[in-house]
């Protein structure tokens, strides 16, 4: 995958979760605030990281209560405008990509088991909701208190760099802007109520666990040749472009693109934890090592295509195919030709012809 791959990916799932829930919402003001607060930015991207060990009761007593004080607010957002899959500023692709590499740092740091049972809660909150994309109270509830767990594995600080960096691209209007689109009473019931919660959060951290991936020459081999093929291809790409960003790219509705990012969900939910893990690991270092056009090194990007492969290694082919079907029925048609234009045709097909061998090597190997 390349880095706009990535990117539109986490924007994917930044629509998804906050389609779902409170928690990712812009009323939350911009770089000042509690880690609680600040982790709701983060986790909707860390949830396509991968049943939950023992946690604190606290923290489920705690998402009841915001659960039942933020679902007035959460009913009266309008799910179907598609408004998620805008840029809410002036940012550039490269300034988001680095936001997103806090996101996926800090979901690398997560409990694996916690993050796999915050993508099992999201799946049946999106299979709960109803035509105006609004799950029930009781999924609501599920997939605030998972995250609250989620968010309890991380270090603070790593929460922090989340909130922080996300805080800087936003524009100060769009909280204004949110506000005028709902009852702001119910509003600041609910950002009261996420207020208490994060505190609760914060009080009741937990140990997260470590994982490994399984080693994996033949996969490791097939990415260095992927990344032999393709890297042309990779530096013929304007990744300072918000192509990636541009809701003209989509041509589902939101609840279409919902499902189709739940089938995402599904898919990194029965990935393994530790393969999961690298793969996210590779896509931060990726990143910070970006030259001035947004490109990384070769070898960090053999990383990520070797990480990558490792991960899908261990889904059922069913679920990998589910992805592709979904999003083929939401991606703009025009897209693929769109994009084979501004780059060398024959670097393309070079990338293409590489990724089909890669793939194979990837399957033989699940």
């Amino acid at each position: 995958m390349t880095k706009r791959g990535a990117l539109s990916c986490c924007f994917a799932i930044g629509a998804i979760v906050i389609a779902s829930n409170l928690l990712t919402s812009t009323f939350v003001p911009p770089a000042r605030g509690s880690a609680g607060s600040a982790a709701m930015l983060g986790a909707a991207t860390a949830a396509s990281m991968g049943a939950a060990p023992a946690f604190a009761d606290e923290i489920g007593d705690a998402a009841k209560k915001l659960a039942s004080a933020s679902y007035p607010f959460l009913k009266e957002v309008n799910w179907n405008s598609g408004l998620a899959l805008a840029n809410p500023g002036k940012a550039s692709g490269a300034d988001w990509t680095k936001a997103i590499a806090k996101a996926i740092d800090m979901g690398a740091a997560m409990d694996p088991a916690l993050v796999k049972a915050g993508v099992a809660a999201h799946h049946t909150a999106i299979g709960s909701m109803d035509a105006k994309g609004v799950t029930s109270q009781a999924n609501y509830e599920a997939v605030v208190a998972a995250l609250g767990r989620m968010i309890a594995s991380v270090p603070e600080d790593k929460t922090m760099a989340v909130y922080n960096e996300f805080g800087k691209l936003v524009d100060p209007a769009v909280p204004k802007y949110l506000m005028g689109t709902v009852n702001e009473a119910d509003a600041k019931a609910a950002y009261s109520a996420l207020m208490d919660f994060s505190n609760v959060v914060k009080a009741h951290p937990i140990t997260a666990k470590t994982a490994a991936a399984a080693s994996n020459s033949q996969v490791d081999a097939a990415a260095g040749k992927l990344a032999d093929a393709s890297y042309n291809f990779l530096k013929d790409i304007d990744w300072s472009s918000n192509l990636a960003v541009q809701p003209t790219g989509f041509t589902g509705t939101p609840a279409a693109i919902t499902k189709a990012i739940d089938s995402a969900l599904v898919m990194a939910g029965k990935m393994d934890g530790g393969a999961l893990q690298e793969a996210a690991s590779a896509h931060v270092k990726a990143i910070n090592g970006m030259d001035a056009k947004g490109v990384a090194t070769k070898a960090d990007y053999q990383a990520i295509l070797a990480g990558l492969g490792k991960a899908i290694a261990t889904v059922p082919a069913k679920d990998v195919m589910s992805v592709y079907d979904s999003f083929g029925k939401v991606v703009n048609k025009n897209v693929p030709n769109y994009l084979y234009s501004s780059v060398n045709g024959a670097d393309a097909v070079s990338a293409y012809k590489g990724f089909l061998e890669f793939k194979d090597v990837v399957k033989a190997t699940r």
